[in-house]
């Protein structure tokens, strides 16, 4: 497979490195910067440096573009005019709704989102592990092209992710609250113990590790992280007014003396937490359901977010078109008996016929 890689910092950088490594493609990179783009090539992240954003995406089968938030849609615009009808175009940025409006009725790209990162930036800093079992989300829309999204799927699902459908304004719903709400709460409470420290006439205590803890990400990188809020905004503000809203009830509760009541809050919090990252922890055999459908537009990604909505992750995919062209069949492959079965439900509820195989 030949890609291209728009943007080779650190995220770009990794998807070269996981995609020369591991599927063994040829990868082509393109970033404004030529000394980043000269890097790149020693760090062995991308075979071919390109002088254009064209050059890169000459020949490609998927082409990923991964700049900041706010040059994405220009870019993605750029990459589908230089690609030909049978090319795929996606992108990493951690907000979806602003671009899938922009550029979703084209069925040639499908806005992506890896969760994965790290503290560090920049290609000398990139890793061919860095999506090793990371979740990626794919949003396509009706106008999606259903090879096209076994395909951006299959490259992700190759170097190493877990892609899974989801709609672009769910996407920036969770992300607020997962995401982007921690990086406000932890910018919120650094300012909140600067202040107390100025205010108090004595000396307080160094700060401990739950404090470290929770304020890591306190003023990770601004320019990226000010698109993110820019990108997202309304999201992150209800968010944030969701958890005005808790900490007011939390107050009340302390101020009521009620100490068994705040051992069962604090409690609860610590149960939640795990359920949470149990959660993430997908696990069981591998059961392939092969699922009989039209040939329409928008076939692919109807089922694909179906299952997303319900949680069901589509560990991988296949498309086998009938001779005619006229219907055909995917196959999906779901870890775990539960999930599994209900997969099978839900895709028998969207009126298709499944079967699995044994």
């Amino acid at each position: 497979m030949r890609i291209a890689v728009l943007g080779v910092g650190l995220i770009g950088g990794s998807i070269g490195l996981a995609a020369r490594g591991r599927s063994q493609a040829s990868v082509a990179g393109f970033d404004p910067d030529r000394t980043t783009l000269d890097r790149a090539v020693e760090e062995g992240a991308i075979d071919v440096a390109a002088g254009s954003v064209g050059e890169a995406c000459e020949g490609a089968e998927v082409v990923f573009c991964a700049a900041p938030v706010a040059g994405l849609a220009e870019l993605a615009a750029a990459a589908l005019e230089a690609c030909g009808p049978d090319t795929v175009v996606t992108d990493v940025g951690s907000t979806k709704r602003d671009i899938v409006a922009a550029l979703g009725a084209d069925e040639r790209f499908i806005g992506g989102h890896p969760l994965a990162g790290a503290e560090t930036s920049g290609v000398e800093n990139a890793r061919a592990d860095l999506f090793e079992g990371a979740r990626w989300y794919l949003t396509p829309t009706p106008k999606t092209g259903g090879l096209l999204y076994d395909r951006v799927q299959r490259a992700i699902s190759e170097i190493g992710a877990r892609p899974q459908a989801i709609e672009a304004e769910t996407h920036d719903r969770l992300m607020a609250t997962v995401s982007h709400l921690p990086h406000v709460l932890a910018n919120v409470l650094v300012t909140q113990a600067a202040t107390a420290l100025s205010e108090e006439a004595e000396h307080l205590p160094e700060v401990g590790p739950s404090f470290r803890d929770a304020t890591r990400v306190a003023g990770a990188n601004p320019a990226i992280w000010g698109d993110i809020f820019d990108g997202n905004r309304e999201a992150v503000a209800a968010e944030i007014d969701g958890v005005v809203a808790r900490l007011t009830e939390t107050a009340d509760l302390l101020r009521s003396g009620d100490s068994g009541a705040v051992a069962a809050w604090h409690e609860q919090a610590g149960r939640r937490r795990r359920e949470l990252i149990e959660a993430e922890i997908a696990g069981g055999p591998l059961h392939e359901l092969r699922v009989l459908v039209p040939n329409r537009p928008g076939i692919v990604a109807e089922v694909a977010l179906e299952l997303g909505r319900a949680g069901v992750n589509i560990e991988d995919m296949a498309l086998y078109p009938a001779p005619d062209m006229t219907s055909g069949a995917i196959s999906l492959y779901v870890a775990g008996d539960e999930e599994a079965d209900r997969a099978e439900q839900l895709v028998r509820e969207l009126g298709h016929d499944v079967s699995r195989a044994e």
